[in-house]
């Protein structure tokens, strides 16, 4: 959203722009979480355990400003409040799937076995959620 007064930003291409949005180290493993549903705060930084408070705080506002996320927020004690994706953030469901199944590829190749490197991954099982 352009600021009155600002000069938005130029990008060279659309992947720039989706970068610019969902980038960095833990913005896209936040979405691919609130994929599977709602969560609370808490809930997230068991999923993440390696996002400080403060990072986790900071992404999830980025989100919601871009409005990928929606902050539910219920009256009640003590208070709670869970964050869900967006209409417009679920577009964002085939990239993040294209990603997983990249990266899940990209771990077999290099490691010659997924479970190795991926904590979501058993031999047994050959899910990962």
């Amino acid at each position: 959203m352009i600021v009155k007064g600002e000069t938005p930003p130029r990008y060279q291409n659309g992947v720039e722009v989706t970068l610019d949005v969902i980038g960095g180290k833990w913005k896209s493993v936040i979405l691919y979480h609130l994929m599977t549903g709602k969560k609370r705060t808490n809930e997230l930084r068991r999923l993440i355990p390696n996002i400080t408070q403060k990072m986790l705080t900071k992404q999830l506002r980025e989100l919601e400003s871009a409005g990928i996320i929606i902050r539910i927020t219920y009256n009640q004690i003590p208070p709670k409040v869970e964050y869900e994706l967006s209409e417009y953030g679920w577009g964002l469901k085939n990239i993040l799937d294209q990603f997983c199944g990249w990266g899940e590829n990209h771990a077999e190749k290099t490691y010659g076995d997924k479970s190795v490197v991926l904590e979501c991954y058993s031999t047994e099982d050959d899910i990962c959620y």
